[in-house]
């Protein structure tokens, strides 16, 4: 026999051996065997399909105890407190939660006690390499943005990538006076918050893009223009207004479930969160896509200063969590975009019906129906919220008329709107969106009996 074919053998008989060995470490598990049956034994703790028991939670009586959902009490979350004032205030994306329980096995992860002990990790600036892959696959499939041109850099969610961007092109400009930082109303208040704590020498909060649009206010070189689209609170598409200025796109919430994908976004700096692409609000990782180098590099050194990268355990789960959905992508039955959207759909026609019968409240306009590239047919409005406006003249602070009837909402005045305002959220749990639901009706209905008396 020939040394070459002796080799061939040789080498065949070692993968045999190999991939035997890797088969039989799959059937017998060794050390990760304590740490699934600790995560299954908490999975399965009983709270009445209203709350639920986690590994870290409270202990009570020598297991964890149930967190309870609002409005639900007692050690099984079985009691409902009709008394309760129903939450539709914060962006918890836990509409999501049943889709991740049918796809429990497939997301799952184990964290060895050494995993990722490093600093570094696989990329530069504490990347995971085979991350940043999937993300751009994700995009790639879903169609909603371009990122073969772009720079990546995560983040603890999209919101500390917030100041992070504002810093890095204000830099870039290489003023000699702060650049000027706008938004539309309604915009989300972090943009304003965040630009007035830090307080920088480079930056200042100047107020919202109207005031500046006129050309006879002077240039817009100097500015950074945040654009969220869809818009969070009311959902609409926007598009940048200044012409000259410098723009962080932020599209926390364009993924088919919230809205149609018409085009893959290309934009200088644009801004994605996973608390509202998989619900995961609680993992923290976010990520910006970014075209220019030097922006980039301004960027990555704030993070590296701020918190030398994100979580490497975060960036495992998030890895996780992405082949799950890639795994699935196309419209079937278990791609998390058809189940994101039909959920959404359901709740906003619900929504609809219960304003539809006052004229007390309004709600936003929406296009009735637009082409979506992703499913391949038009869709009807699915938002993440419902911009609640009561319309009564009486009604001068619409958060404090839902609060007298038991329902907390966002006031109008946090995104710089009006006080007839308030966003209510509609990606909470389905006990939230029920909840939200039975108090508006009863605010409905308590129009209707004071109009015949």
């Amino acid at each position: 026999m020939a040394g070459s074919q002796i080799h061939k053998v040789v080498f065949f008989f070692f993968f045999i051996l190999i991939s035997h060995t890797i088969v039989s470490a799959k059937i017998k598990l060794g050390w990760s065997r304590k740490a699934a049956t600790e995560a299954e034994g908490v999975a399965i703790i009983y709270c009445s399909g209203h709350g639920q028991a986690y590994i870290d939670g409270d202990i009570v009586d020598g297991k964890p105890s149930c967190e309870c959902n609002t409005c639900y009490a007692g050690d099984d979350c079985s009691i409902f407190l009709s008394n309760c004032t129903a939450n539709a205030e914060s962006g918890d994306p836990l509409f999501l939660k049943p889709y991740w329980e049918k796809h429990a096995a497939d997301s799952a992860v184990v964290v060895a006690g050494w995993h990722r002990m490093s600093y570094s990790t696989t990329g530069k600036n504490y990347i995971t390499t085979e991350l940043e892959r999937h993300i751009r696959m994700l995009h790639h499939g879903v169609g909603n943005a371009v990122t073969d041109d772009k720079f990546i850099v995560f983040g603890a969610g999209s919101t500390q990538l917030l100041y992070a961007l504002v810093h890095a092109l204000a830099a870039s400009l290489n003023s000699s006076s702060p650049a000027s930082v706008v938004a539309s109303v309604p915009y989300y208040a972090p943009y304003r918050q965040q630009t007035e704590f830090f307080d920088s020498k480079l930056a200042e909060w100047r107020g919202v893009t109207s005031e500046w649009v006129n050309a006879s206010k002077g240039s817009t070189n100097n500015f950074i223009e945040f654009v969220t689209s869809p818009n969070n609170p009311d959902g609409l598409l926007k598009k940048a207004l200044l012409n000259g200025s410098l723009t962080i796109n932020d599209h926390a919430y364009y993924w088919p479930h919230f809205t149609a994908i018409s085009e893959p976004v290309d934009e200088d700096v644009m801004l994605f969160t996973t608390s509202k692409l998989t619900g995961h609000a609680g993992s923290r990782f976010g990520w910006a896509l970014i075209k220019d180098e030097d922006v980039y590099n301004r960027t990555v050194r704030y993070m590296e200063l701020n918190t030398e990268g994100t979580s490497r355990e975060t960036q495992l789960r998030m890895l996780k969590l992405y082949k799950v959905i890639l795994a699935e992508l196309g419209g079937g039955k278990g791609d998390i975009f058809t189940f994101g959207y039909k959920t959404m759909r359901e709740r906003w026609i619900k929504l609809n019906q219960v304003v539809s019968l006052s004229k007390r409240f309004s709600l936003q306009k929406l296009p009735t129906s637009q082409y979506c590239n992703y499913f391949n047919t038009t869709r009807d409005p699915s938002p993440a919220y419902g911009w609640l406006k009561c319309e009564m003249e009486e009604d001068e602070d619409c958060d404090a008329v839902l609060r007298a009837g038991g329902l907390s909402g966002r006031s109008g005045t946090i995104y710089s709107e009006d006080k007839k305002h308030v966003r209510v959220s509609l990606i909470k749990s389905q006990d939230d969106f029920n909840q939200l639901i039975t108090k508006l009706t009863a605010l409905v209905n308590q129009t209707k009996t004071t109009a015949l008396n």
